[in-house]
């Protein structure tokens, strides 16, 4: 029996908060880490400004991704946004070959507020391939970067 998901906030105090988003692969698959991938991430959150949405940082690991974006105030939700994101992924990888499902339901988001740093968050996430061991330095990960500078 599953227990019911906790719903997403309707409203927040912030007119455009910044939020921290992680997504996972269906079963855990090493599927993410790649050239193509990245290639589309970074494409679709470039072209993402079009509709009000504005991705800072992000990570892409081998089976989940982080990423940061925050939307001006009417435009999309969140909920939608990520919908169109892993759609956008699942047709790169349906490209190379790679069969459904892509993606464990659902995601986890954070609101950062006021409180939190930005920065702070991003050593954690930026840090992630040095702990799991894919590389000594976290500059040396060629699987992240920054579309647009956030502020919180």
């Amino acid at each position: 029996m599953h227990k019911p998901r906790i719903g997403r906030l309707e409203w927040v105090f912030s007119r455009s908060p910044i939020y921290f988003v992680t997504a996972c692969t269906h079963s855990r698959q090493r599927w993410l880490a790649c050239k193509a991938i990245h290639e589309s991430l970074i494409a679709f959150c470039s072209r993402g400004a079009e509709r009000g949405a504005f991705v800072g940082r992000y990570v892409l690991m081998p089976d989940h991704f982080h990423l940061f974006v925050t939307f001006q105030p009417g435009t999309l939700t969140l909920s939608s946004w990520m919908k169109s994101l892993k759609n956008s992924l699942s047709k790169t990888l349906r490209g190379m070959g790679t069969l459904s499902p892509h993606w464990q339901d659902g995601f986890f988001d954070h609101v950062l507020r006021s409180s939190e740093s930005y920065e702070q968050k991003w050593r954690y996430v930026r840090d992630n391939p040095v702990r799991a061991g894919l590389v000594p330095q976290a500059e040396s990960w060629p699987y992240q970067g920054e579309i647009h500078p956030l502020q919180l």
